[in-house]
């Protein structure tokens, strides 16, 4: 039985699969081989790739026009820059791949005999340029996980492809795919110990176009759960359907992901008899964030980068981005983390990234908080707002300076804090949701726990701004009343010089907002 894959590349005999190749515009990649072009191609990681790649290399070998070759080059990421042994490991394994791909058993032995009497910078061109000669066909070379290389050797692949460019299709292959994360925008190469670029475009000026893998569309992702459901008779629901799409926007893996948690891990969907809802599919994301699978938490990793901080930073407070670097941009969205809305602007690339990032961020004031009593339970154990109020404001009171010191944001940390807590609060049983974007000036939470729903807009008052609340009410009253509620939190977080210590500034009172809605405004 098929099951949806989110290890490595798609086996149609094995995985729920779109067709790889319908991804793609293939009259016009078909089209750059037949002109001879070196080009690009970059996606996220866990979009498919690899599994185009593949898909290409098979069309072109059935068609037998071109002999096709896939090699993965990531065997070499380990001597960094160490030129020698990274370029023999390079040529060796794409000598391997003719064999496994091709039965091709001359080229490990042409491969080791110019490896012993070549110096290695030059000898993946030779290796190359012997290669192509001997066969009959022209090559088509699909080299993938190519911004695993750095520095000098990343230089060195590069130079030597760029050096035998000319001699292309007789004696060097007639088309190139390099494949990897990045739009290294003719790449723009560092060192691994520095930031700074050592060398621009020359090292590899003969690209001819950079192509970029997409995300699935609401019509793909519909056609892959379909899969599921012709295999095995296990419907999903219109909202379901409508969910998975909502909270991925396409992303293939975070697709596959939901989808088999929610087919085969949750016991409920295991239950071909019982169709898969929107509440499962909910309970399967919980479970994927809470987990930290893999995907996510390399994810998140990312955070710790100088670069990605400037832009969420930012994005999480609700401020404008400044003066961020173009590249730094680019980096985000070549990562997949962002993504350009219609109007040009951006955005988180999806909901659950949307949840997973301040979820991270959080985690670290999320353990340091204390012990801290429930008293915003009533008797039945169901959440009271009035004293969840109280509880947080005698534990900002009490905790809050200490606990700002564990954030790794120090611009949003008092939100971290008070996402933490509010972690607690929740503890498992209930959902937090939070709106934030360049510009809003805010963010926007959502706390919802059993029948009660409590939303929050967060503000900062900083040297030299107003006092926020009266932008801030009128905020909350359009935020509100997207959520169906009368009532609510702005917090605001005094951020001001020499301002009292929190103990003693931090406050509440009620307020009606513009529209007459009765809001609570903390003063932290």
């Amino acid at each position: 039985m098929r099951f949806f894959n989110t290890e490595g590349p798609n086996r149609a005999d094995d995985h729920y699969s779109l067709p790889p190749l319908s991804r793609w515009d293939l009259d016009a990649i078909l089209t750059l081989i037949e002109q001879k072009k070196y080009f690009l191609l970059h996606a996220p990681r866990q979009t498919g790739k690899t599994t185009c790649l593949l898909a290409l290399m098979d069309y072109l070998n059935r068609e037998g026009r071109y002999r096709a070759v896939y090699a993965n080059l990531e065997g070499a990421q380990a001597y960094r820059e160490n030129v020698d042994a990274a370029m023999a490991v390079i040529v060796t394994d794409i000598a391997a791949s003719a064999r496994v791909w091709l039965g091709d058993t001359d080229a490990p032995v042409l491969a080791r005999e110019v490896l012993a009497t070549t110096p290695h910078g030059s000898a993946l061109s030779l290796f190359l340029a012997h290669w192509c000669q001997r066969i009959p066909q022209p090559m088509v070379l699909l080299l993938d996980e190519v911004d695993a290389l750095v520095g000098d050797t990343l230089i060195s692949l590069l130079r030597q492809l760029r050096a035998g460019y000319p001699q292309r299709p007789d004696a060097f292959p007639q088309a190139l795919i390099l494949c990897g994360v990045r739009d290294l925008r003719d790449y723009r190469i560092h060192a691994s110990s520095e930031q700074a670029p050592i060398t621009g475009g020359s090292a590899f000026n003969i690209k001819a176009k950079s192509l970029r893998l997409g995300d699935f569309d609401a019509e793909e992702v519909a056609t892959l759960l379909h899969e599921h459901t012709a295999e095995t008779g296990q419907a999903f629901t219109p909202e379901a359907l409508a969910r998975v799409w909502e909270l991925t926007q396409g992303q293939p893996w975070l697709v596959n992901a939901l989808a088999y948690e929610a087919c085969f891990e949750q016991p409920e969907g295991r239950d071909r008899a019982q169709p898969i809802g929107v509440d499962l599919i909910d309970r399967a994301k919980e479970t994927l964030i809470l987990n930290r699978v893999t995907h996510l938490d390399q994810l998140t990793h990312k955070l710790r980068e100088p670069r990605v901080r400037r832009i969420i930073e930012p994005m999480l407070g609700g401020t404008a981005l400044g003066e961020a670097f173009e590249e730094d941009r680019e980096y985000l969205v070549d990562l997949g983390l962002l993504r350009r809305d219609g109007a040009g602007g951006l955005v988180i690339a999806n909901p659950i990234y949307r949840e997973v990032l301040p979820r991270a961020l959080a985690s670290g004031p999320q353990d340091s908080l204390p012990q801290i009593s429930p008293t915003w339970l009533n008797p039945d154990g169901s959440l009271n707002p009035d004293r969840l109020l109280d509880a947080f404001l005698a534990f900002w009171r009490q905790h809050g300076e200490p606990l700002l010191a564990s954030a790794p944001y120090h611009e949003i940390a008092p939100h971290l804090v008070l996402m933490a807590f509010l972690h607690r609060v929740i503890n498992g049983g209930g959902r937090l949701e939070r709106a934030y974007a360049i510009g809003r000036g805010r963010m926007d939470l959502c706390l919802r726990d059993g029948a009660v729903t409590l939303g929050l807009a967060l503000k900062v008052w900083r040297d030299g701004r107003p006092d926020p609340l009266t932008e801030g009410l009128t905020q909350l009253d359009a935020y509100l009343a997207g959520l169906g509620l009368d009532r609510g939190w702005l917090v605001i977080f005094d951020r001001r010089a020499r301002q009292p210590p929190i103990e003693a500034r931090t406050s509440s009172h009620e307020t009606l907002s513009p529209a007459g809605r009765c809001i609570q405004v903390v003063r932290a």
